[in-house]
This record gives structure tokens, C-alpha cells and sequence, in this order.
């Protein structure tokens, strides 16, 4: 409920918030040309959910940069999703291109429920536990984003404890909101 980029759908009314292909391409070439001296470039995924812009979308995106990258260049991919999509198939293209996964949780499903819930109001909570075992199946890398409000704030112990030993988090990051 606090994210920002739900407003945004109210500038642009009708428009589906699609990134077309040339611009994919135009953005990961002049990403990687403006890493050109690095040995590794960094590609980040993030804002609003990700994921929403299909699995396709990010095959896409690994193949423009396994194009664009120079002779003993590597890219190293991350993305924050708040997991409600992920499935099997996601899970294993992470795994194959070695993404680093954030997942968006904010404890318990109380703790995590008060903000984080679709456009239906309802809580989301059993979608990121289904799809972060999704990814502790396929053995991908994850960390945990959890977001400090209202809700949760005077639960610092709790919510730590449900993500190293409920969720198995290794590593924890921690973004107060503003309210």
C-alpha cells in the first residue's frame, strides 16, 4: 500500500508500462559500453514488480548483454521482486544466469500483510512464501528486503528471527518508510 509506483498509473492512463525491445537493447548496449573498462557490469532489476514484465522479457535481456559484453567481461544480475510470481521456470533461469534474487518480505504474515497487499487489498504474504521456496529449491542466491513501517517497527526481534530461522536468510536489508 505505500508503494510509489502505483500512482504512477494515473499519468499514463491506458499504457501498459512496457519497455519495448529497442529499448531493452539500446539500454543494456549503453550500459555495458559505459562499463567497457570493468571486468564485471552490473545489471539490476527493481521498481514497481519486475517480474510482471514476464520471464521473456529478462531471456531477452541476458542474451543483449551476452551480446554487447567484451571478450573476459561478465554481467552480474540482480532483481527485487517481491516473489508473488515466481514459479519453477523463474527459479531456474535465475539459477542458470546466476541472479541474485531480493525478496521483498516484511516478517511474519501479520507483520508482512499490514502493507504488503495487492490491488485487492489482500495480503500477499503465502505468494512470497511460495515463491521464495521456489528459489531456496533451485538453490538460488536471495537475500531479504524488508521494509520498516508502522506495522512491524517495535517487532525488530520478531521479524529478524522469522527471516534467519523461518525463512533462512542470510542476509538481511532493512529500509525504514517514511510515513
Amino acid at each position: 500500500s505505500y508503494c510509489f509506483f502505483l500512482s504512477k498509473e494515473m499519468l499514463y492512463p491506458g499504457s501498459r508500462f512496457r519497455m519495448a525491445d529497442e529499448l531493452l537493447e539500446a539500454y543494456v548496449r549503453q550500459l555495458i559500453e559505459a562499463h567497457a573498462t570493468v571486468p564485471e557490469v552490473s545489471i539490476a532489476w527493481q521498481g514497481g514488480e519486475p517480474t510482471m514484465m514476464g520471464l521473456e522479457f529478462f531471456r531477452r535481456s541476458v542474451e543483449l548483454a551476452d551480446r554487447y559484453l567484451k571478450p573476459g567481461q561478465k554481467a552480474v544480475y540482480t532483481i527485487q521482486t517481491n516473489g508473488t510470481l515466481l514459479d519453477d521456470e523463474w527459479a531456474a533461469f535465475f539459477k542458470d544466469n546466476e541472479f541474485l534474487v531480493g525478496i521483498s518480505i516484511d516478517g511474519t504474515r501479520e507483520l508482512h500483510d499490514a502493507y504488503r497487499v495487492n490491488k485487492g487489498g489482500r495480503g500477499s504474504f503465502d505468494q512470497v512464501i511460495a515463491g521464495l521456496q521456489h528459489l531456496k529449491d533451485a538453490e538460488v542466491e536471495w537475500n531479504a528486503l524488508t521494509t520498516v513501517h508502522a506495522a512491524n517497527g517495535d517487532h525488530g526481534r520478531e521479524v529478524y528471527r522469522f527471516l534467519r530461522d523461518e525463512c533462512g536468510a542470510r542476509f538481511i536489508q532493512f529500509i525504514p518508510i517514511i510515513e
